[in-house]
């Protein structure tokens, strides 16, 4: 499972650095800060699919999730949300080190 989960944290990494450098070559091209919602980029790519869940989270779900929460997270910038998942699958998925407390003041 921690192999999966440190899978799942290096995929959303890689994403995470593509839409930064994405946002970053718009915004030097612009001359000012282009930071591309999720939303934005995920109806640009796929519409079908962007569609098919909003349906779905609203028929299937409380119809409620879908509007300040679901509609709050694709507001933000692509790479925010994928870094955050990255390191949320990081620490989810990390290795703890039990260290006792005289463990270490013994040696």
């Amino acid at each position: 499972m921690r192999f999966v989960l440190r899978l799942l944290s290096m995929f959303a990494l890689a994403v995470a650095v593509l839409m930064a450098v994405i946002d970053a070559t718009r915004s030097i091209a612009a001359g000012e800060w282009a930071l591309t919602p999720l939303g934005q980029s995920w109806q640009a790519t796929s519409p079908d699919t962007y569609n098919l869940v909003q349906d779905t989270v609203e028929r299937y779900t409380v119809p409620v999730l879908w509007e300040p929460v679901a509609v709050s997270i694709l507001a933000l910038p692509g790479w925010v949300v994928f870094a955050l998942l990255a390191f949320l699958f990081y620490a989810i998925g990390r290795r703890r080190h039990r260290q006792d407390m005289f463990s270490s003041a013994a040696r």
